[in-house]
């Protein structure tokens, strides 16, 4: 929706045609799980602008539309209304694909029951919702409430920290050793630190092997250790590019299984574009191409697709990887390449890790924080950093992801003239020492 309503704001001659298998289109993903903890009260408090709104703005947005089948040769799309099972032939001019990605779901016993949940969508946000009001309904006996979340990446610990706020006795199951398996290990293990400080019960080292029932309920989460109950269980396992509607289209996909564009996000056949979680772009530091499912991405390669189909010039430059969560009161954020990223991609790297005050020890409200930094050996090029803290600590990712987007030098950035007053910051940031203290290891 981003490039359709980017193409019309640029021209009024287009007849833009949008088709939807659901019933939204422009809402705000990265809000559901602050609707499911009760922070935002409506799920209508998402929702940017509805397919009427859209319809007012000249865009011919059909709901409940589901493309099966696109013809680059002809030069059409096969779309079934889902109302009734009918399809229709739609020709094009412009094809921009914006398929999304798909959670991983495994083929698991037990794993289609009732009460175990993926959370893409909002309307999947809003049966979460209404599952967690039901389990409400029945804590009146006084029996425990308990929630299970399958996975510890970013959606994983946000609706795990939903469920806390929730109220429920909330445990988190991973696979791998630490959660956050994007952050080196000393700093997923302060994430793990912070889980188990907000009360949530963890099992790490322990993959799913099956979903137990009872009358096709889900009643626990069964893994090599054992069993871990529960009314009701989130599915935060991942996402992959959704890009099989492409691939049979004869669009080219590339090794992270996500279409492959161009810096233009113009995909393999000519007059075909493609943004946003289904494609795979370029990591600006390590130069590989990645599939990283973030909004921010989507939107800005949304409108650099919506440029350059309505006749414009506009450029895509790639990615770094920032992200930002949070736990209830702790704070994580990452940009660029972690340690052994950074070693996996050829680098020489050196890394330096301090922990510091978000503000001047004398002020109140100061709190922990740690900042990693890696560099590469010699040059002192910035290649990433990583963020753990409390209120104030984690937004600092972004003066490091603007310094690693631009290939600046640790010892660069640590001289940088960055903002400085007692309610804000030590006089000395914490990301500056540890960018010093970086540029001192990558001297050795």
């Amino acid at each position: 929706m981003s490039a359709a309503a980017l193409a019309r704001r640029r021209r009024d001659d287009l007849e833009i045609v949008c088709f939807e298998r659901g019933d939204f289109t422009s809402y705000a993903a990265c809000g559901i799980p602050y609707y499911v903890a009760g922070l935002v009260p409506s799920a209508d408090d998402l929702v940017a602008r509805t397919p009427e709104e859209h319809r007012a703005h000249g865009i011919d947005v059909r709901t409940r539309h589901e493309v099966v089948a696109i013809d680059t040769a002809r030069r059409i799309v096969r779309v079934r209304r889902l109302e009734d099972e009918t399809e229709t032939d739609e020709r094009f001019d412009r094809l921009v694909i914006a398929t999304g990605a798909t959670p991983i779901r495994p083929a698991l016993p037990g794993i289609d029951a009732l009460g175990v949940f993926g959370v893409q969508t909002l309307a999947d946000g809003m049966a979460v919702h209404a599952a967690v009001d039901a389990l409400g309904d029945s804590d009146a006996v006084g029996a425990r409430r308990r929630a299970v979340v399958v996975g510890g990446g970013y959606i994983g610990l946000e609706l795990a920290e939903a469920l806390v706020l929730r109220g429920l006795d909330v445990a988190l199951v991973e696979a791998a050793a630490q959660p956050m398996s994007t952050l080196d290990p000393d700093m997923g293990a302060l994430v793990a630190d912070a889980l188990g400080n907000v009360g949530i019960e963890l099992h790490l080292d322990e993959p799913v092997e099956a979903f137990e029932t009872d009358g096709g309920h889900v009643r626990g989460v069964l893994t090599p250790a054992g069993l871990v109950p529960a009314d009701l269980v989130i599915l935060g396992l991942g996402v992959r590019p959704n890009a099989t509607l492409a691939s049979d289209a004869g669009i080219a996909i590339g090794a992270t299984h996500g279409i492959v564009t161009d810096d233009h996000m113009a995909t393999s056949i000519a007059g075909v574009y493609a943004a946003g979680d289904c494609v795979e772009t370029h990591h600006r530091v390590s130069g590989r191409p990645v599939a990283i499912a973030l909004g921010t991405h989507a939107n800005k390669q949304g409108r650099v697709a919506a440029i350059n189909a309505s006749g414009g010039d506009a450029t895509f430059p790639g990615v770094v990887g920032t992200a930002i969560s949070k736990i209830c009161k702790y704070e994580v954020a990452r940009t660029g390449l972690n340690e052994s990223e950074a070693l996996d991609a050829g680098f020489d790297a050196v890394a330096a890790k301090i922990e510091g005050e978000t503000r001047a020890h004398y002020y109140p409200g100061s709190t922990p924080i740690h900042v990693k930094v890696v560099a590469e050996r010699g040059s002192g090029r910035l290649l990433g950093a990583q963020i753990v803290g409390e209120e104030g600590a984690a937004k600092r990712v972004d003066v490091l992801a603007a310094a690693v987007w631009m290939a600046m030098s640790a010892e660069e950035f640590a001289s940088l003239d960055l903002a400085y007053a007692p309610p804000f910051a030590p006089v000395w940031d914490p990301v500056l020492i540890a960018a010093r203290k970086a540029a001192e290891a990558a001297t050795r």
